[in-house]
């Protein structure tokens, strides 16, 4: 049980950020005691929510001078326990920082507040013929300032990248609630340091981001969309390969297997996928009309050759919707199958694709777990979904073996143990398993660079060790230097 706020610091944040926005009601604080990672819970002191740049630095200062640690939180949506609070620590949330600040559509950028919903960003640079490229599958509900944090992706990154691609330009609150500004489009910085690329993935362990400015492109003038339906995961593995081996570019290549597909279809979020199948591939292209026909042609001949049952395509954006429907909603229909989910996110070489995903249905059967599959296949990121009750030890237990399980299958054939959804604290005992010491303790010691006491979100990313014996005082100083 988490020790109350002493009231005088609860009346000073209340002047700061309003009486509404402290919340020390522990039944209120039940909303905030996890993000999407259902397994790990904890309930944070207070909540703060404030509204601008200003209120939360005054909002850092505060806490950070009782020694209070602070873990910033958007929408709640990541999948890593990112946003997980501490026994010690105060949630400083941003959902009412949720104001588009600027459009500039002749250089193609936008600013905005971190609170901003990742597809409410696309709905307000549309009429100018722009949109935001990085589409995570919750950007109904995720926040452009989660995204900087955990440098999000989604089905479209295959083509246009992930948001650390995006962002030009940053205001930060750092520890102590020193306010700075990285890059910026009208912005030099007199050093060579990229420090908003280093700020974007730091998972909030490095400070909060008031305002985000990101680069905008133009919306493609042709789309073209296909539904692959295949009897196993392995044919659908290999057809993937297949496209992207004989050069095409799709923007999006995405696998749902048989578990995921009947969830859906028995939700609210129904996509007309038939049921019974091994698994469904949703393919896209997009770009200037010429051409788009001839590339789906040769997708829809890579499905069949590797024993596609048929090739369906979009022919209006309703049906282009409908076929995205099941794929964007698919997280959302696993309670239909267990209260609680873990979601992995390795990623693994695309031509390892289909022995990886057999022996993680092995892993599954020898853990008797069950385990849904959807993912972005088209770079080999993996979200193999294990489902499960927390409420059950035993079977609780069973996950954490079967997640570091498909964790050391992952990095065996070559890749990494995460390619969207962050470190955080469910993959930190992993860490070890890509970085030796003497890299992790660089992390270490970069993140101290910037929250020398700890403070924010503690916990998180990087295991606990003592330092080595070498310091960073010359990085140290040049950060410093740059950002004031």
């Amino acid at each position: 049980m988490s020790l109350p706020l002493a009231p005088d610091l609860v009346r000073a944040l209340e002047g700061v950020v309003g009486e509404s926005n402290v919340i020390t009601d522990p039944n209120r604080l039940l909303s905030y005691e996890s993000d999407g990672l259902t397994a790990y819970r904890v309930s944070p002191r207070a909540v703060v929510l404030p509204a601008s740049t200003d209120e939360v630095a005054r909002v850092v200062e505060l806490l950070h001078e009782a020694g209070i640690e602070v873990v910033p939180r958007g929408a709640g949506t990541g999948l890593s326990g990112g946003a997980l609070p501490t026994a010690d620590g105060v949630v400083v949330g941003t959902a009412r920082m949720n104001r588009v600040l600027s459009i500039d559509p002749e250089d193609r950028l936008a600013t905005v507040q971190p609170g901003v919903i990742n597809a409410r960003l696309t709905q307000a640079t549309e009429p100018y013929g722009l949109y935001y490229a990085p589409d995570p599958s919750s950007q109904s509900t995720c926040t452009l300032g989660g995204n900087v944090a955990e440098n999000s992706g989604g089905p479209h990154c295959l083509k246009y990248g992930v948001t650390s691609r995006y962002v030009s330009g940053l205001t930060v609150v750092l520890e102590g609630g020193q306010v700075v500004k990285f890059g910026g489009a009208a912005r030099i910085a007199a050093s060579g340091l990229d420090l908003t690329g280093l700020f974007v993935g730091s998972e909030g362990c490095f400070g909060i981001a008031t305002e985000i400015e990101v680069r905008l492109l133009p919306i493609a003038a042709g789309v073209r969309t296909l539904l692959g339906i295949f009897d196993t995961m392995e044919a659908a593995g290999h057809a993937v390969t297949d496209i992207i081996g004989s050069g095409l570019m799709p923007a999006a290549v995405e696998i749902i297997d048989k578990a995921t597909i009947e969830a859906v279809e028995a939700s609210v979020f129904a996509a007309g996928y038939p049921t019974g199948v091994g698994a469904a591939l949703v393919i896209e292209f997009d770009g200037t009309e010429e051409g788009l026909d001839e590339d789906a042609d040769r997708a829809e001949r890579c499905c069949l050759d590797a024993g596609a049952r048929e090739v369906r395509r979009a022919t209006s954006e309703e049906e282009r919707l409908g076929l995205w429907r099941g794929r964007k909603k698919a997280f959302g229909a696993m309670g239909r199958i267990a209260p609680d989910l873990l979601v992995q996110d390795a990623t693994v070489p695309r031509t390892r694709l289909p022995e990886v995903l057999a022996r993680i249905t092995a892993i599954g059967e020898e853990y008797n777990l069950k385990i849904a599959n959807v993912f972005h296949a088209g770079d080999g990121n993996l979200h193999p979904n294990i489902l499960f009750d927390r409420n059950d030890a035993d079977e609780l237990e069973r996950v954490e073996r079967a997640s570091r399980e498909i964790m050391k299958l992952c990095v065996s054939v070559g890749g990494t143990i995460t390619g969207e959804h962050g470190v955080g604290v469910d993959k930190r005992a992993y860490m070890d398993l890509v970085h030796n010491e003497v890299e992790l303790d660089m992390l270490r010691r970069t993140r101290r660079v910037f929250d020398g006491r700890g403070l924010f979100n503690p916990g998180k990313v990087v295991p606990e060790a003592e330092p080595l014996a070498s310091e960073s005082a010359g990085i140290e100083s040049a950060i410093v230097e740059v950002a004031t």
